[in-house]
């Protein structure tokens, strides 16, 4: 039986949540952190990549669509789980099939509310406080081949105050990610490992 799970982060841009993830998973025995897949290649995920030590690979679009090649690469380096933090483009057909139930994205809103295409960062908050809604939230769900659609895995809330904007409700969204999202990958791991040895 394999020892060690391999995690791929997919990422379009600043990197935090990526940062957070490979941090939390630095000292676990038997997870990894093994490579960030980065699909623009001026991303500052690039950089935290570096400090941190982690392979990267950057993909462009017909790498990403009409290609096997990020397909190709994730056998390569033998990856079990595939999580996008921050990663804007729908995930094709043949990633999917070739990784069932092995991506799994998080979405800064409470789905199925406030999802979609176009629907991410700061667009997202700036709708909930259009809206004035009372409470936001993330969603970490399993991806499928539509955005934001795939089975949840957890929610967690925060409240909205009226003198929220877009921009704070996005630091109290940062915070619930930071707080969630490593575990919850984590729980998903080990729920898969137990379900395997059960087969």
């Amino acid at each position: 039986m394999k020892k060690e799970i391999n995690i791929a982060i997919f990422g379009s841009g600043n990197g935090s949540n990526a940062q957070r993830i490979s941090e939390y998973f630095a000292n676990k025995e038997g997870i990894k952190i093994a490579t960030f897949v980065v699909n623009k290649k001026d991303a500052y995920m690039i950089e935290r990549a570096k400090n941190l030590g982690i392979p990267y690979r950057v993909f462009d679009r017909n790498d990403f669509y009409n290609t096997n090649n990020v397909a190709d690469y994730l056998k390569e380096m033998d990856i079990d789980i595939i999580v996008l933090a921050g990663f804007l483009w729908l995930v094709p057909e043949n990633l999917l099939q070739a990784f069932p139930h092995r991506f799994i994205n998080i979405h800064p809103a409470l789905l199925p509310l406030y999802g979609g295409k176009g629907m991410y960062g700061m667009n997202v908050h700036q709708a909930v406080i259009d809206n004035k809604e009372l409470e936001s939230g993330i969603t970490i769900h399993f991806v499928d081949e539509k955005y934001d659609e795939g089975t949840t895995i957890f929610q967690a809330k925060c409240n909205i105050t009226p003198d929220d904007t877009a921009e704070t409700l996005a630091q109290k969204i940062h915070l619930l990610e930071y707080e969630h999202f490593p575990v919850i990958i984590e729980q998903v791991i080990y729920t898969q490992q137990h379900n395997n040895k059960e087969k």
